[in-house]
């Protein structure tokens, strides 16, 4: 295997530990000493990743939502209609969110670029989710609604979840949260006519 290649098998395996430690119990609490320690590697191992501690965290969480994204894209992918597409994409944001830590996410608000990365990935799936609803409605398997004001709606309870304002209002976590969201999202724009069986992805 060429050096180029091992160098990045072994990025993407130390980023996959990182992901698990991180989600699991935060990152700011970890010098790069602490984590060299836990993954019994040298402090180049993790340089490897990123020339400094708050560079990794970074490229780590960036790493956590790209594998976390293309997952759910896959599991869209595997259907052909638009509503249930909408239903897997909405709960498969929750499920990729399920194994991060209350810690994590307290990490995540008091670190600004951390912070700015969740956030990118918050808009951009709030205009997925208004992606799906115009195909849905364009082919009849959602109810005629504004997709945009769906989209920015859809944003603004995203946004409060990624602020905590939900959790503090609800005592919801962020996974338990985007659940809702998709039951409230897809209980509102089904098709009346269609029997319920077939209004929800199995």
């Amino acid at each position: 295997m060429p050096s180029h290649e091992r160098f990045r098998t072994r990025r993407e395996k130390m980023l996959g530990q990182l992901r698990e430690l991180f989600l699991a119990e935060g990152f700011a609490s970890f010098s790069i000493g602490d984590l060299a320690e836990r993954f019994r590697c040298s402090r180049s191992t993790l340089y490897a990743v990123a020339p400094s501690k708050e560079q990794i965290v970074v490229a780590t969480v960036r790493s956590y939502f790209k594998t976390g994204a293309e997952r759910i894209e896959a599991r869209v992918a595997a259907s052909a209609d638009p509503a249930q597409q909408l239903a897997i994409y909405l709960e498969s944001v929750a499920s990729e969110l399920q194994p991060a830590s209350a810690t994590f996410f307290a990490d995540l608000a008091d670190f600004g670029p951390a912070n700015e990365v969740y956030q990118e990935n918050t808009q951009y799936a709030a205009r997925r989710v208004q992606d799906l609803v115009t195909q849905g409605v364009k082919v009849g398997v959602l109810r005629p609604v504004h997709a945009s004001f769906v989209g920015a709606a859809v944003a603004e309870v995203m946004g409060s979840i990624q602020r905590g304002a939900i959790q503090e209002a609800t005592g919801l976590d962020s996974a338990q949260a985007y659940r809702h969201l998709a039951d409230l999202v897809m209980t509102s724009l089904a098709d009346p006519k269609k029997p319920a069986h077939e209004r929800r992805a199995t």
